[in-house]
């Protein structure tokens, strides 16, 4: 080969070298893009990075960004700037379900354009077409087997004579003190229509309650604190605090569990509905739909094969403990939640 011509062979080839990466990343399917995605904050918005987000960069190119904030502060944004969103997507638990579909800020996801959705198992898509089910966090009653000698066994057993001054719920306002409610007034022959059950349970209660906690932290500080030895909260807390080394028992009530399902939504107007659906595809595989079961223990919503170290450990492990579930009537409990927060406080300052 003459010199020139091996030149200009080399030259080529080098330059086929160094173009061979970028071509290939701008061949990825979504590069360019970011979605973004009001968060959770910490551990939570962590385990969706590394599950969902960084699989889809690696095969897409796509890029998620999350905006961590307060729910229902990211859904009044949202609404007041729906012809403009500020989110391509919006994670939302059951309860603010009702007002994303209200407000007609989301889209309809089917099949069609999310076949993992085909895995999600009956009974757990509470909203027709509208968002992704991709876990399940539910309120029990707990105790602490050092102190508690007669196991819990209800709702309704935070009103025990024996438990004088050592249970803690969730503050009024909150989704687990309407859960926990709607839990105790189904139990006593109430319904979300008629809350009196509940209402003279938690009067018959009063003399236990040592607080209200405003938030989650809180509750488990006063656990492993030891200040109380009984109440109701998230079933991924008490996980939490069994970790840390509290002897904390989650009970399983035979009537049913109460639970709020977290959502994805796709966002009506968002530019890139297509690559909001390979999120939620991502979400619903193994991979991603185990994300926040590894972190937190709360359940996933699909068929997928829970691991035996994990399946020991999640709440809504089998088909019969899903068949606890309770159903519930989101709208008429949300449109109860200023009456019952102010039956609540009425009851606290009698």
């Amino acid at each position: 080969m003459k010199k020139r011509a091996f030149l200009k062979f080399a030259t080529t080839a080098a330059a086929g070298a160094l173009v061979a990466p970028y071509v290939r990343a701008q061949s990825k399917k979504f590069a360019g893009i970011t979605l973004r995605v009001n968060g959770y904050g910490g551990l939570y918005d962590e385990a969706l990075k590394k599950s969902v987000v960084a699989p889809l960069d690696e095969k897409y190119g796509l890029k998620v960004q999350f905006i961590a904030g307060s729910t229902g502060t990211d859904l009044v944004k949202l609404i007041a700037n729906k012809d403009q969103p500020p989110y391509d997507m919006f994670m939302a638990d059951s309860s603010f379900m009702v007002e994303l579909v209200k407000a007609g800020v989301v889209d309809e996801i089917k099949p069609s354009d999310v076949p993992n959705l085909k895995r999600i198992l009956p009974g757990f898509r509470e909203f027709g077409d509208y968002g992704v089910p991709f876990d399940i966090a539910s309120i029990v009653p707990v105790h602490n087997s050092k102190y508690i000698r007669q196991p819990l066994t209800s709702y309704s057993d935070i009103a025990r004579p024996d438990l004088a001054g050592r249970v803690v719920i969730a503050a009024p306002g909150q989704i687990a003190s309407n859960l926990h409610l709607l839990a105790i007034a189904e139990e006593n022959g109430g319904s979300v229509s008629n809350m009196e059950p509940a209402f003279k349970v938690l009067e018959a209660a009063k003399p236990n309650i040592a607080a209200f906690a405003q938030q989650t932290v809180a509750l488990v500080q006063m656990y492993q604190n030891e200040e109380v030895y009984a109440g109701i909260c998230w079933d991924g807390r008490a996980h939490e605090l069994r970790t840390k080394g509290a002897p904390i028992v989650t009970v399983v009530p035979p009537k049913g569990i109460y639970s709020t399902t977290d959502y994805i939504n796709v966002v009506k107007g968002t530019k890139y509905p297509e690559a909001a659906h390979a999120y939620a595809e991502q979400l619903l595989s193994d991979q991603g739909i185990l994300a926040t079961p590894q972190a937190f223990r709360y359940s996933p919503t699909t068929d997928v094969k829970l691991p035996d170290e994990l399946s020991k450990e999640l709440l809504l492990n089998s088909p019969e403990r899903s068949n606890l579930k309770k159903k519930i009537d989101w709208d008429t409990l949300w449109a109860n939640r200023s009456a019952m927060i102010e039956r609540v406080n009425r009851i606290v300052r009698s």
